[in-house]
């Protein structure tokens, strides 16, 4: 009897350890979606913000970099040490690519306020090549306007508005936006009536694409829209470091501009090929990025014929 006793005592006492062990090993529903949850919460976001960085054609080209700061201040003063050449940011700087601002240069202070920033830097910014003073101050505007809701720049050197690049002798705007220009091309030969129109090209980086603002000044009163397709179309035949993907027989039969809306009409050579009508996305790119630098319009509409086949938000784009 007692043996029997002390049996049942070890049988009852065996079961509920193996019970505690089964809750042990293997959680409830709940405790698993806990885990899960805080995985999730610990994963880190990662964010990346558009800058413009020297290409192996000394281009500005369009490209991104990682940032660790989403507060508008914080970012610029990330995007502007980024542009320091050989700063502390260079191991964020993509293959192919290189920096701009002289290699001493010092960020003093920086101020935003209702679209306005004002960036005052330390004298070394001067201290650059001549051929590339003016490319300088195309990429700080061009990098720092990419950041949403900043419009204009106000440049400060040791205190003092840069009005003049004292090398190459450019007077400057006080307030420096993107009508400044980038990458600039002179096609003109007189200097009334010059229509100012900046045109995104394709260039790789191996086999990685990335976009080249052109800004063209040229002597054709023309809508920019005609002389932007024009360009695209033909471009590339005369020079290779800017390509273009548009097919060279694209045309563009009709331009209609109404309550923030530009819609532009193709024939159908706007197509890669005309059984699945898709257009190529570094053509839609292209054009959309052109469009926005050029026209104050919210959206964009693309048709072949009168049948409407993309329209794009333009603000969505950087």
């Amino acid at each position: 009897m007692l043996k029997q006793n002390i049996k049942r005592k070890l049988i009852t006492t065996s079961c509920a350890l193996f019970a505690l062990l089964l809750l042990y090993l293997v959680p409830d529903k709940e405790n698993k979606l806990n885990i899960k949850e805080t995985l999730e919460y610990e994963k880190p976001e990662i964010s990346t913000s558009t800058i413009y960085l020297l290409d192996s054609y000394n281009y500005l080209g369009k490209t991104e970099i990682v940032i660790n700061n989403k507060e508008t201040e914080k970012m610029i003063e990330e995007l502007l040490n980024a542009l320091i050449t050989g700063g502390k940011l260079e191991n964020r700087i993509p293959n192919g690519f290189r920096s701009i601002l002289p290699s001493e240069t010092k960020i003093l202070s920086i101020n935003y306020e209702n679209g306005l920033v004002k960036i005052n830097f330390s004298k070394e910014l001067l201290d650059i090549d001549i051929s590339l003073e003016e490319k300088m101050i195309e990429a700080i505007i061009y990098t720092i306007t990419s950041v949403e809701n900043v419009n204009k720049i106000i440049i400060y050197v040791e205190g003092e508005i840069l009005s003049k690049l004292p090398k190459t002798g450019i007077t400057l705007p006080s307030t420096l936006d993107r009508s400044f220009g980038i990458n600039k091309m002179y096609d003109f030969t007189k200097t009334d009536d010059i229509n100012q129109v900046t045109i995104y090209y394709l260039n790789k980086n191996d086999d990685d694409p990335y976009y080249i603002p052109v800004t063209k000044y040229l002597n054709d009163d023309r809508d920019k829209i005609k002389i932007i397709i024009d360009e695209l179309t033909s471009y590339n035949t005369y020079n290779t470091n800017l390509m273009s993907y548009l097919n060279s027989n694209t045309e563009l039969l009709a331009i209609e501009e109404q309550s923030n809306i530009l819609e532009l009409t193709f024939n159908s050579y706007i197509f890669e090929s005309m059984s699945d009508k898709q257009i190529l996305e570094e053509v839609i790119y292209t054009i959309c990025m052109s469009v926005k630098e050029n026209y104050d319009v919210d959206e964009l509409i693309i048709k072949n014929e009168e049948e409407p086949i993309l329209s794009t938000v333009l603000k969505e784009l950087n």
